[in-house]
């Protein structure tokens, strides 16, 4: 509310109304950090993970997929379930993180590689089912859970590249419009198949999403500097004018690591004004070390 007697009331109606757009918007800064969280069920909480107050974090529950929750999971056509550690993540903890770090947002991953030790496949009977249902459940567990944003990290596909872009940008399109959501993302890595599917999303409701999670990681083990660099400006390429994050995983996958010059590629690419910001695979991982990486990923995108 705007009193006649402040120094906002002389500005133009079109500049008050531009800063009020810039605030809901998400961030721009290029001090984003964010983490997937709650995969594997050791225990992990929000509270142990290092954040500084220097970046914008953003933790990522992984994963709800839209499957049954039994002993054999099938498919449900975008019914949803939270398929992450909910009892050391839960709405609760959710809230009480926010509450202490006024820079931590929380999202939820959507699909990943894989449910009940069978791959999670995309698995939509119609584009409008399938959206309806997804909105729908969706909307129920973003709300109970208090969450920020989405994250689309389907792997594995029994739709067309055609179906699973209309399918998740009608997703990410209600889910913004209704005010659920603020930032979408998704996590595409290098496989003809994958790529397909995420470059026809791209095509059609790139302006959707705020960031691609490009799992870098998913190349091969040795990565090296300039192999890195190399790759990062092709997935610029592939996916023109979006905010590609780079990322580095704690567990036994391939990719730059950290310890190997992954750092050194991010400065590069700092200096050059295109580090949109990090993520990792995975906090559960890292648990074991002490987040040593996390620390030195947040100093680097902080200073």
């Amino acid at each position: 509310m705007l009193f006649i007697d402040s120094p906002m009331a002389s500005l133009p109606l079109s500049l008050l109304l531009l800063g009020l757009l810039s605030a809901s918007l998400p961030s721009t800064s290029a001090a984003l950090f964010r983490e997937y969280i709650g995969a594997e069920f050791n225990g992990v909480r929000f509270s142990q993970v290092p954040i500084n107050p220097g970046v914008d974090f953003h933790f990522i529950l992984s994963f709800a997929i839209d499957y049954t929750t039994g002993s054999n999971p099938t498919p449900t056509n975008g019914q949803f379930s939270p398929f992450w550690d909910t009892d050391n993540l839960s709405a609760s903890q959710v809230g009480a993180i926010k509450r202490a770090h006024g820079n931590v947002k929380v999202a939820v991953s959507l699909g990943g590689d894989s449910v009940g030790g069978k791959s999670a496949f995309f698995s939509p009977t119609s584009v409008s089912s399938w959206v309806g249902n997804a909105v729908s459940s969706l909307t129920g567990i973003i709300k109970q859970y208090g969450l920020d944003g989405i994250d689309i990290d389907y792997e594995h596909f029994n739709g067309d590249p055609n179906t699973f872009a209309e399918c998740i940008g009608q997703l990410v399109t209600t889910l913004k419009r209704n005010g659920v959501v603020s930032f979408a993302s998704i996590a595409p890595f290098d496989d003809d198949q994958v790529q397909s599917h995420y470059l026809a999303l791209w095509k059609k409701y790139g302006q959707q999403i705020d960031y691609v999670n490009f799992q870098f990681y998913a190349y091969s083990a040795g990565t090296t500097v300039s192999q890195f660099l190399n790759y990062f400006q092709t997935q610029s390429s592939n996916y023109a004018g979006g905010k590609v994050i780079t990322s580095f995983s704690t567990d036994s996958s391939g990719g730059l690591k950290a310890n190997n010059g992954f750092f050194t590629a991010c400065r590069t690419l700092k200096t050059q004004g295109k580090l949109h910001g990090i993520f990792v695979w995975s906090a559960d991982d890292s648990k074991s070390g002490g987040f040593t990486y996390e620390r030195q990923a947040q100093t680097l995108l902080a200073s």
